[in-house]
């Protein structure tokens, strides 16, 4: 099995971490939930727009326009497949406590919508991964921090729903799964396309697609979770501390 791919299983694989937290552990406070979101946020942003778009840029092979075009199909595919999924957000579900009814059907909405959103999480861990492990060991870091609340968001109204842990961590995993499906597609489909200016194009639109998943849901919810401290300290910190990990390993070589 490749490292890319041990990379994307483990990612989505912490979701099973949250789901462990929301059934049998005390839920992390706010202030850390919060925190982690915007960690998560600062180290995708800073690899999607300092490394990844760069080094496809500077791909031999690689126009401009191809390469901002796919830069923008990132962004813009983020978005319309945002816009088309139901939205039931997780702090919503983890602090009211509706009918068991509704919030079962409210809970299994989560978990197709976190499901859908995790599926391109895979693939840009894996193509990241391909193109540079470095930068791959990064998103994955990045993606397993805000698996960990979506897996609590999920299997606490699960849990709630039905009084069952094991369906709560199983519904849970689901959309966990759904990461590590899109990681094994890409191994699956990208192992037959080997161009280098094929792999720069896809990473392109994989930048576009961290920095919309950033901005537009990551940073927003940090500040829906905990209202009373600013998510840009965890995006900052998320940077500065993958920004230091990155002139590391390239002053020693590695990188």
């Amino acid at each position: 099995m490749s490292v890319p791919l041990i990379l994307t299983l483990l990612a989505g694989g912490a979701t099973f971490i949250g789901a462990l937290l929301g059934v049998l552990g005390q839920k992390p406070s706010n202030r850390v939930l919060a925190f982690s979101l915007g960690f998560a946020a600062g180290i995708m942003l800073l690899i999607s727009l300092m490394e990844m778009l760069p080094a496809a840029l500077h791909t031999e092979g690689m126009s401009p326009v191809l390469g901002y075009g796919m830069f923008m199909l990132g962004l813009l595919g983020y978005f319309a497949l945002d816009r088309a999924l139901p939205h039931a957000h997780p702090q919503d579900l983890m602090d009211r406590k509706p009918q068991p009814r509704n919030l079962r059907r409210t809970a299994l909405l989560l978990t197709l919508g976190i499901s859908l959103h995790n599926f391109p999480e895979g693939v840009a861990t894996f193509v990241t991964a391909s193109s540079n492990l470095e930068l791959g060991m990064g998103i994955a870091l990045a993606v397993a921090l805000h698996n960990i609340p979506e897996g609590l968001a999920v299997a606490g109204p699960v849990y709630a729903a039905t009084g069952s842990k094991r369906k709560a961590i199983f519904w849970a995993g689901i959309s966990g799964l759904a990461e590590i499906l899109g990681g094994v597609l890409a191994w699956l489909i990208l192992g037959t396309m080997v161009s280098p200016v094929v792999m720069a194009a896809i990473m392109a639109a994989v930048a576009g697609i961290m920095v919309a998943l950033s901005v537009d849901e990551l940073m927003p919810l940090a500040k829906e979770i905990d209202p009373h401290n600013n998510p840009s300290y965890g995006v900052l910190c998320g940077m500065a501390v993958m920004g230091f990990s990155l002139t590391l390993l390239q002053t020693s070589g590695i990188g």
